[in-house]
């Protein structure tokens, strides 16, 4: 895939740089599951880091594994896939979600797919999701990877303004991260 503007080829650096996060990104491939990624903080938290000169990365807290099945959609499987992660890396938190069914979940209409669904969540700096196949990277956004890289912290209006605005101070991400500008537009 060429890089858009070159946000693409700027995170596939910072990625490769991070041995945890390639780590992870190579246990998520050996679930052989087409539609999976790993999204929000994964890249977010890479990205800010790296505007902010934040070496080494900021720990994760957990690792947001997203996928799209809407195939007679089985809610074992997550927790299956989450056991088989977990079982090659242990010491990670993982948060596997079939993105199919979240719409329930989040009173929407049905998704159609991984960047549908993406364009749900509060942020906007948070829609942004990788994979990794054969060694390339695939990217994903719900809004572009601009904001992200600018520096924003952008409320999504597909969600309720009181629920970014609590995650951004639950999150204390204003403060890990000050030279973010906040967006409520």
């Amino acid at each position: 895939m060429e890089p858009v503007n070159g946000f693409e080829a700027r995170l596939a650096q910072l990625l490769l740089a991070d041995p945890t996060r390639m780590q992870i990104l190579k246990a998520v491939e050996t679930l052989s599951v087409d539609s999976a990624f790993v999204a929000a903080g994964f890249l977010r938290n890479l990205v800010w880091d790296a505007l902010h000169a934040i070496y080494p990365p900021t720990p994760l807290n957990d690792v947001d594994v997203i996928y799209f099945d809407d195939c007679k959609p089985c809610p074992f499987s997550d927790s299956d896939y989450q056991a088989q992660l977990t079982k090659q890396l242990p010491d990670v938190h993982w948060q596997v979600k079939n993105q199919a069914v979240m719409h329930i979940r989040n009173g929407d209409r049905p998704y159609t797919g991984i960047v549908d669904a993406i364009q749900h969540w509060p942020e906007k700096e948070t829609a942004v999701a990788v994979q990794l196949h054969r060694g390339d990277f695939t990217f994903v956004s719900g809004f572009g990877f601009e904001s992200l890289f600018n520096g924003r912290l952008t409320w999504n209006p597909a969600r309720d303004q009181c629920t970014f605005l609590r995650r951004v101070e639950q999150k204390q991400w204003l403060s890990r991260w000050p030279k973010l500008q906040l967006t409520l537009s």
